[in-house]
């Protein structure tokens, strides 16, 4: 009576889910859209967004490499009402152009290389069926924000070619907002891997405090982008008070309340600056609520607007110092992933063990 061997498992029947490996991939391209907030940054205030005139999404990653490609890139730059209206008029040169070429192709070239620093690592994990089941769905509802956000890119640049001297700061806004948005869903979806790995049975869910906080700090980030994208942060340059006025002086309600609320520079920049305050008392609520569960998630959320407050306001008394600035949007970003963070720790149904 012969004996029947079972075959043994194959390689390819075993559980290849690595949910650390693909945490650590997530918070990688976390890192490079942090980078890449902070080049957006300085590309609107150098005002160097407009420099670039056509999408051309491959043969775009190279730069002009002659005099005759710089000539002609500046040409079709002079043919924009940008140029026409404002720069043209100050006497830009064909050095100066350069300079605001540069930073706009930075920022490209960067979005580029975080579509591939996301699509490539993607089909590897896919490939070696690396991630956890449940997750390929919102792995690739990243990879389609991050096309989205390519395309809205574009759309916001093409909204100052033809008739406006900027681009629209609504545009500004949503593609603000969509990079810090899927900022916090890197974020979240890592720290879910995370505790995938340590043991926990279900994914963090939205609480109502956390959803509460999340649309409170939404409004704050978009009077944040009406402020760089309407130019608001030079209406005033004095601290509490806005040219010793608690409401500014030059507010146009002319088309009515709604229309001041998104269009007005001063009274976007007064709500910008006191819904501030709001923005903190709920974040301090936050961070006392997860402090239990995660000192550390407590301490990065004050000391991330804490730090972001002091930078408000020392941009705006240095009259929108560059480098202020900058750093301003940078620490925003970190608000953001900070805030997540926190958020996280709220929809956690199975706790994470208490972190000194």
């Amino acid at each position: 009576m012969s004996t029947i061997v079972e075959p043994l498992p194959t390689k390819g029947a075993l559980n290849r889910a690595r949910p650390v490996a693909v945490a650590n991939w997530l918070l990688s391209v976390a890192f490079l859209v942090f980078i890449m907030v902070i080049v957006g940054g300085i590309t609107r205030l150098t005002e160097s967004g407009l420099s670039i005139t056509e999408w051309k999404p491959i043969m775009g990653a190279i730069p002009p490499l002659s005099d005759a490609d710089w000539l002609s890139e500046f040409e079709k730059y002079k043919q924009i009402p940008e140029y026409i209206e404002i720069t043209g008029p100050a006497g830009m040169t064909l050095a100066d152009f350069k300079f605001i070429y540069f930073w706009e192709w930075i920022h490209r070239l960067l979005g580029r290389v975080i579509g591939l620093a996301f699509a490539l690592p993607f089909l590897y994990f896919a490939i070696k069926r690396a991630i956890p089941e449940g997750y390929g769905w919102r792995l690739t509802g990243l990879l389609c924000l991050g096309g989205l956000q390519g395309f809205i890119g574009w759309w916001m640049v093409s909204s100052g070619l033809s008739e406006l001297t900027d681009v629209s700061h609504f545009r500004l806004a949503t593609h603000l907002l969509l990079a810090l948005f899927i900022l916090s869903c890197l974020v979240w979806t890592a720290l879910d891997l995370r505790r995938l790995a340590g043991g926990a049975t279900k994914p963090a869910r939205m609480t109502s405090f956390g959803l509460v906080v999340a649309l409170v700090l939404f409004l704050q980030l978009l009077f944040g982008a009406y402020v760089a994208g309407l130019n608001a942060g030079y209406v005033s340059n004095t601290w509490p008070l806005m040219n010793d006025n608690f409401i500014p002086e030059g507010i146009d309600f002319t088309l009515g309340a709604w229309a001041a609320v998104n269009n007005d520079p001063y009274l976007t920049h007064f709500i910008h600056r006191w819904w501030a305050w709001v923005t903190v008392g709920f974040l301090i609520v936050l961070a006392r609520k997860v402090r239990s569960r995660s000192r550390m998630a407590s301490i990065a959320i004050h000391s991330a607007f804490g730090t972001q407050i002091l930078l408000g306001i020392a941009t705006v008394m240095t009259g929108m110092d560059i480098t202020l600035a900058v750093l301003h949007q940078a620490v925003g970003a970190l608000v953001v992933a900070a805030t997540a963070w926190g958020i996280h720790i709220l929809g956690c149904q199975n706790p994470d063990p208490v972190v000194a």
